[in-house]
This record gives structure tokens, C-alpha cells and sequence, in this order.
């Protein structure tokens, strides 16, 4: 491993999302089948986390503790040991309650967003006490929170709610540049939300639709992790508009960080490095 490389890198992958569908691409997996099929190809090539949503049976998102359930089972029996972060988006859904459904399947870590926000079409809506009750009920059930940043200022409320105890340290960021309405994806952005983050939390970076390979690249080369996948870009190439797969679209960041001297990280290294309790 290269000097400037001190941590092996985490993929992330991100399969669904709340956005995309069959129409947009038919390469969106929907079910939980066809998610947990794809998870099992992006593991094989070196994801060792995967942020996963999930779909009902009309192909729009739910947040139904059963429909993860079968998603994690099917997940969990392809990929035995790979990281489970479930979504508790607010995109769609502001209920407390089923916002945290999901947690009751203990996953290990969950999506938390520290701030409300517009999308092109959503306005997603997050109070500061809907994040700390989020907080408080991860922090119950030993699920790390995966904080989402969109803006530069979700990173100092995360500070704060951290010296207020509601998140133990370290803290993991997940850095979400170029979607409408948030920070934009241009390099000097992502070099800012990366030195704001406080030394010693780890953090990962996404780029939005056509933003997606630069910011992944710009975080393989700052020492960081990434997410990759439909979710965020259902194309592989913006400028052909080629649509992508997710098999595709790991592979491509696992090339290019094995050509640049980063190492992959394993599921066990993803956990040593996040701070989570290693799986018996």
C-alpha cells in the first residue's frame, strides 16, 4: 500500500434508492431478489457496505419493516458477512415511526441526515429533534449512525449534537455533492466539506448523477471511502448517456483505486475502520 494510503479503501454500494425506476432504467434493482443479486456481484468485486431502501410491490419506496426484513435475509444469505446501513430517509415519509421501522431489524449502521433540504421534486424535512430521536434510538439498539452531509453546515450540527452526547465518536460522514438544492459536486466543494470533517471521524464521499466517478476518484485520492451506484447515477457514461449497471459501476472505482495503490477494504476492515463490533 502507498504511503499517502493509510486506510484501506470502503465501497460502498448503493443499489436502489428512492428515485429511479424500471422506466428510467431497467437496470434499477427493485425487489428484494434483484437487490440482494446485486449486492452479491458488487460484493464479489469489493463492496463491504451496502445502503439499501426498499421498494414495495408497486415499485415505489416503502418503509415497511418487512419488506427490509426480506431484503437483509435475502442480502445476509449472499453476502454473509457484508455491512448492512438501511435508510430512515425523511424524503417521503416524516413520521417518526416509520422513519425508524427499519431499525428494529438491527442493521449496523443506518442513514441519519443532519439537516432538512430540497430535492429537484422532495423537500426532505429534518428537525433537529427528528434527528436526535433518530439518534437515541440507534444509539439503543447499537446501530452507528451513517450521517448524510449535503451541506457544509450539516457537518457542524453533527458536532454539536455529538458534544451533546447524541452520537459517540467516531463519527462517519457521507458526503452527497452535485444533487439540486445542496452543495454542488465541484472539487474545491468536496475539499471543503473533507477539511471540515474533525480529525480522527471517517468519512465517504458521493457524487449525484454526472458527478458520480469525479467525486469518487477525488475521494480515493483523499484518503476517504466512496459510494457508488444506481441510486446515484443510472448512467455510466453522462456524455453517451450509456446506462449502468451497478456490477459496472463497482468495478470501475475498484480498478481505478487498485491502479492508484489503494487497497480494498474487506467487511472485517470496514468495521475495524468504522468503528463497529466485529460479527461472530
Amino acid at each position: 500500500m502507498h504511503d499517502e494510503f493509510k486506510e484501506k479503501l470502503i465501497i460502498q454500494l448503493a443499489p436502489t434508492g428512492m428515485v429511479p425506476t424500471k422506466k428510467d432504467t431497467p437496470h434499477v434493482p427493485i425487489t428484494p431478489k434483484e437487490i440482494a443479486a446485486d449486492t452479491y456481484k458488487a460484493y464479489r468485486l469489493g463492496a463491504s457496505v451496502v445502503h439499501l431502501h426498499a421498494r414495495g410491490e408497486d415499485g415505489r419506496p416503502t418503509y415497511k419493516k418487512e419488506v427490509y426484513e426480506e431484503i437483509f435475509s435475502r442480502v445476509r444469505e449472499k453476502c454473509p458477512d457484508i455491512v448492512i446501513c438501511a435508510s430512515t430517509s425523511g424524503r417521503l415519509y416524516s413520521d417518526i415511526d416509520q422513519r425508524a421501522e427499519v431499525l428494529e431489524l438491527g442493521p449496523e449502521m443506518a442513514s441519519l441526515t443532519v439537516g432538512s433540504l430540497n430535492f429537484p421534486s422532495d423537500i426532505s424535512i429534518n428537525s433537529i429533534e427528528t434527528i436526535k430521536d433518530l439518534a437515541i434510538r440507534m444509539a439503543r439498539r447499537g446501530i452507528k449512525p451513517e450521517l448524510e452531509i449535503f451541506e457544509s453546515g450539516f457537518i457542524n450540527t453533527a458536532q454539536y449534537l455529538a458534544k451533546k452526547g447524541y452520537f459517540k465518536a467516531p463519527l462517519h460522514f457521507n458526503l452527497l455533492l452535485g444533487s439540486l438544492g445542496s452543495i454542488p459536486a465541484d472539487l474545491r466543494d468536496h475539499v471543503y466539506l473533507v477539511e471540515s470533517i474533525p480529525r480522527g471521524d471517517t468519512w465517504s464521499a458521493a457524487g449525484i448523477g454526472r458527478y458520480q466517478a469525479r467525486i469518487n476518484v477525488a475521494a480515493i485520492l483523499m484518503g476517504g471511502h466512496v459510494r457508488v451506484g444506481i441510486e446515484d447515477s443510472i448512467y455510466y457514461d453522462y456524455t453517451t448517456r450509456e446506462l449502468a449497471t451497478n456490477e459496472r459501476l463497482v468495478r470501475r472505482i475498484a480498478r481505478i483505486a487498485k491502479e492508484l495503490g489503494r487497497e480494498i477494504a474487506t467487511p472485517a476492515d470496514a468495521r475495524k475502520i468504522l468503528g463497529l463490533n466485529a460479527r461472530h
